[in-house]
Parts: structure tokens; sequence; C-alpha cells
């Protein structure tokens, strides 16, 4: 990263956090991922992020998943999370993606991963909505992580949290990010399609934006893997920077100063009756 566009960076952290989702198709190369990933960032750096969302399955995607998947899935000390890292540190911002995390023999965890400036993880989360619907059977591959007290990062005057796909149909997950402390909800995705599933997407990217008066950025796959249609969605539902169906990089810039306008004329959190508490699973 180059003193100008560090620079950049810094000066805009003082009063808005830019805030890049990184729209790719991530395949079965490890490596290869990395690469693009690399010039994604170097793209969205350019354009003054400060932040950079990568999808879900950011370091191994291949057909069928689940065998290939385990085959491939890596300790959060692997070869993946240690390039994500030196990516972090060369284009000097947060950098967020999704990664197969080693399980047991027959399991992995579907985990994001939060690296800051200096390398350093600074988050992790395991996917608790297993997407064993619309045909599919995540768990019969996957390990769901269990419900403990969000892992949040701070980037510039935001408080950042994560959630993962499926995750986006239970608004009590984002409702307990919030209630957390968190006013920046990071999805990265690969929202499998179908009929009406863009009309999931966003109406539920939206919804879940509205409802707790937060800032939400989501990365997906493009096409086949996913849907596309990555996006950064404002307090209101109002989204402010949106990709189509092929790879590239949108940057919005989140204003702290906005956030708590709209809290103030809607303080929907402060009124509202009903607390979220884990279910207990037998």
């Amino acid at each position: 990263m180059n003193v100008a566009s560090r620079s950049r960076v810094e000066s805009n952290l003082a009063v808005t956090l830019g805030v890049a989702v990184a729209q790719f198709a991530p395949g079965a190369d490890g490596v290869a991922n990395l690469d693009e990933m690399g010039r994604l960032a170097a793209t969205a750096v350019a354009r003054g992020a400060g932040l950079v969302v990568f999808p879900e399955y950011s370091s191994h995607f291949s057909s069928p998943l689940g065998p290939n998947a385990l085959a491939a899935a890596q300790p959060l000390d692997g070869p993946f999370v240690q390039g994500l890292s030196a990516l972090a540190q060369r284009s000097g911002v947060h950098v967020v993606a999704g990664t197969v995390e080693s399980g047991d023999d027959n399991h992995y965890y579907n985990t994001l991963v939060a690296v800051d400036p200096s390398g350093e993880l600074v988050a992790r989360y395991r996917k608790v909505h297993l997407y064993d619907a619309f045909g599919q059977q995540e768990s019969e591959w996957m390990r769901a992580g269990t419900v403990e007290h969000p892992e949040t990062f701070l980037v510039g005057d935001f408080t950042v949290g994560l959630q993962t796909c499926y995750d986006l149909r239970f608004p009590e997950s984002t409702r307990w990010l919030v209630d957390a402390g968190v006013d920046l909800v990071l999805v990265p995705a690969e929202w499998v399609p179908g009929p009406t599933k863009e009309r999931h997407w966003t109406t539920l990217l939206e919804a879940r934006a509205i409802e707790n008066t937060v800032y939400l950025a989501a990365a997906d796959h493009t096409a086949p893997g996913g849907v596309g249609l990555s996006m950064v969605i404002d307090p209101t539902g109002v989204p402010i920077a949106v990709l189509g169906a092929e790879a590239g990089v949108a940057v919005a810039f989140l204003s702290r100063a906005h956030l708590e306008e709209v809290r103030r004329v809607n303080p929907a959190l402060a009124l509202r009756r009903f607390a979220v508490s884990p279910k207990q699973v037998t």
C-alpha cells in the first residue's frame, strides 16, 4: 500500500468509514483465491476503503462442496489465514473472509475471520445456522458453531460483528449482535440461486438493517455459486453501494453521525419490549 493510499484511508476513517464488498467466485485453489482477493483489495483501497469484506467460502469452493471442503479444511493458523493476514498487512486495511476450518474427521466448520492491518486475527465466527433447507443439507458435512457472546472488533468509530449467509433468515441473530454493541454487521455469503432467491436476499438484508438501525455489508459469490448483488445498506434500509452479477468491488462511506441521527429519529432499539436469548439445543 503506497503512502498516498494509506493517507487517504486514514483521512476517511477520521470522518467516515469506507467499506468495500468484494464479489468474486472462489474456486478450489486457495492460492488462486488469495491472488484474486489481493487484486480486489487493491481496487477497494484505491477507492478509499478501510475495511474489505469477501464472501463465505473464500478459501475454497467446489462441487460437491461437502467431501471436497472437508479435504481442503485448514486450521485458523493455516496457509489461507496466513495469506489473508499478509494481504491485510500489504493493503493496510481490515479484511474479513469466509474459510473452511478444520473440525473432526467427518465435519468442518464454516468460519469467518477478521484480520486487522497488522495481520492479527481480531475475530472469528463459526456459522451457527446450517443450511438444511431448499434441498441442501449442510449438517451432513459441517458442524454448527456454538452460540456465544459475539466476537466484535473496532474499525474507526464502528463496532463490527459477523454472521454468515443463512443466518440472515433468523432476525434474532442480527439482534444478538446489536445487543453486543454492533452497529455494522458483515454478512459474507454464498447465497444459492433459485426461484425468488434474489428477492429473499435483498429483502432480508434491507429488513435486518431497518429493524436494527444498523449498517450492513454483504458480500456474495458471483453465479453460479451465488446470486451476486453484494451491497452495503444504511440504517434506514437504503442500499448505498450495490454490485450486479459480475465480479467486482463496491465501496460505500459510513457516517457515525448519520447512524446516530437515524437512531434518534427512530429509537426502536430503546423502545423494544423483548430480549433475545439462546435456545437450548438438545
